[in-house]
């Protein structure tokens, strides 16, 4: 399918009449749940949601909590081991922190051994009676100093400190991290679970707040199906379901990333391809960055020059300059020797020296090195450009939504529900370009012996690229003649049209790409089997016809996939 002809059909389509455009691509608030089920589908319950829905999926397998959300689970989960095994709240919480907020797993593992649970997680088996008050003073087991019976504190397992130990031990573990969740009597005999409601009476505000924060999130990072979100000040976790689809979310504070390795959102490219290239990056993007700012390569060998100096004029100094002049030396003054006696040992005898050979070598090596460099700048420069396009497209939304959207209403005369199909074109616009951007991590570590994955594959990209290039001017600089209009231009519906089509063929494309890479480009290979199997099927009179018959089946399978391609 070219993608002229689909831009056209589409543009065409989308212009037969008004009603339809409104029909296509300004759904209703009842359709807005069926659009959020396919590919890029908008809704209109705001950015984030919008950015939710367009991330390529439905989010039944995946949901976002909020703080409040996390403490009503674990006050439901608490009540419901209470309920169940007849503890306390305290013993409950202690429980579910050990076996990672699992209501199952605390019921299983409590029915088969109760007493090894407790000794497990400090819970003593038998509550004793209220120790006899003596009045003669008590000695603190840490200071070691005496004090009188209701200045010391003591659990169930009667071990008495004073109050200023208890408060500087308990300080002490929360200072030093989320480990006072699992904090034991001070007695090194004594394997006593100190309970919540102990460390809340003891600790000043400042300790109770980190303490708390530690019991909150303890729910989240013990928890293998769910996670914080990574967005700097985010307070959102995501809650997934594991073998529910691709891993890519939404954050409800609109940032997108992969569940399963919590980098930025990757799609379609997976997370080891992602690693190797965040890797490759660090080790080699400073120096890029570098190069590409301040140098220019050499028109002819192509190597990075700076310009350190006022002058214009450069000149790039060949390598090793002094070592291939003496050796051209050596070589004429063989050849001249040779010349006079042809009894003189031969040239290569006399020249081939250990120097050259090395100089061979260090050009074979330095040539591959420029090479991959060359390729990996071809890719990174793309995959960085896209990313600042990204960047751009996010905050020229936000300008739109908050600023224009509205002048735009009142100049052209139109509620803003009708213009939703701008909204919809910029979100279009930034999921694509977050697409395109990994799809040259995908090209760079592509094979480049699998010829023909690689021709489909650009050519899917480079079908996607165009389209998206199209609808962002379309978005970037056909709108501004609106923006920056008084009256109401006749014109705007065309624009509407104009628009949306190329917005539907736009999303079309990348779903293409999209799939194609997330099979692996497993159509190139099913139709080169295919093809080989049906010409090895065929029979031949001699072996010089088998050859043909292989080099002609070679010949053929790649001409069928680019005409698949271009078709």
């Amino acid at each position: 399918m070219d993608s002229e002809d689909d831009m056209h059909d589409a543009l065409g389509s989308a212009s037969e009449s008004e009603q339809d455009d409104e029909k296509d691509f300004m759904p209703s608030d009842d359709d807005a749940h069926d659009s959020a089920e396919s590919d890029y589908g908008f809704d209109d319950n705001g950015v984030d949601d919008d950015l939710q829905s367009v991330s390529g999926r439905s989010q039944s397998n995946y949901s976002v909590l909020s703080e409040k959300d996390i403490r009503l689970r674990q006050e439901e989960a608490i009540e419901n081991v209470v309920t169940i095994l007849h503890i306390s709240p305290v013993e409950a919480s202690i429980l579910l922190r050990h076996f990672k907020w699992s209501v199952s797993k605390v019921n299983d593992e409590w029915f088969t051994d109760e007493d090894a649970v407790r000794e497990r997680v400090g819970l003593l088996s038998k509550q004793p009676g209220e120790a006899r008050r003596e009045p003669k003073d008590i000695t603190c087991g840490i200071c070691f100093e005496s004090y009188p019976p209701e200045s010391m504190k003591a659990m169930m397992c009667r071990h008495n400190f004073c109050y200023s130990c208890w408060k500087g031990y308990i300080h002490t573990a929360i200072n030093d991290g989320s480990g006072c969740l699992s904090l034991r009597c001070p007695d090194p005999n004594c394997h006593a679970a100190v309970g919540e409601d102990m460390v809340r009476s003891l600790v000043s505000d400042e300790d109770r707040t980190k303490y708390t924060r530690y019991v909150l999130r303890s729910y989240i990072e013990d928890n293998r199906k769910a996670k914080w979100c990574p967005a700097p000040n985010c307070e959102f976790a995501v809650e997934f379901t594991l073998g529910g689809g691709p891993f890519d979310v939404v954050c409800k504070c609109g940032y997108s990333f992969c569940w399963n390795c919590r980098e930025e959102a990757h799609r379609p490219v997976d997370c080891d391809t992602v690693a190797k290239w965040i890797l490759k990056n660090c080790a080699e993007s400073e120096n890029m960055n570098w190069i590409l700012a301040n140098s220019k390569p050499c028109p002819k060998c192509k190597r990075p020059i700076e310009k350190n100096q006022g002058c214009m004029h450069m000149t790039c100094t060949p390598p090793c300059y002094v070592l291939v002049h003496g050796l051209n030396m050596v070589k004429e003054l063989v050849d001249f020797m040779h010349a006079i006696d042809m009894r003189q040992p031969s040239r290569k005898e006399w020249y081939t020296t250990d120097s050259e050979l090395n100089y061979d070598e260090a050009e074979r090596r330095r040539e591959m090195a420029k090479n991959s460099l060359e390729r990996y700048t071809h890719y990174y420069e793309r995959w960085a450009t896209n990313e600042s396009s990204r960047a751009k497209a996010a905050a020229d939304l936000a300008r739109m939504q908050a600023e224009q959207i509205e002048k735009l209403s009142d100049t052209q005369c139109q509620p803003v529900s009708q213009l939703k199909f701008i909204t919809e074109a910029w979100l279009q616009i930034i999921e694509c370009r977050r697409f395109l951007k990994w799809t040259y991590a995908y090209g760079y570590y592509l094979p480049e012996n699998e010829v023909g994955k690689r021709h489909f594959f650009e050519h899917l990209q480079g079908d996607a690229e165009t389209a998206l290039e199209r609808l962002h001017q379309c978005a970037e600089k056909d709108l501004q003649v609106f923006l920056e209009g008084d009256n109401p231009n006749p014109s705007f519906n065309d624009f509407r049209t104009k628009l949306a089509g190329l917005t539907s063929i736009t999303k079309t494309y990348f779903e293409n790409l999209v799939g194609a890479l997330e099979n692996g480009l497993s159509d190139v290979d099913s139709k080169v089997v295919t093809k080989v199997s049906s010409s090895s099927s065929k029979p031949s009179a001699s072996s010089k016809g088998r050859s043909k018959s292989k080099a002609g089946t070679s010949k053929s399978g790649t001409s069928r996939i680019g005409d698949d391609v271009n078709h």
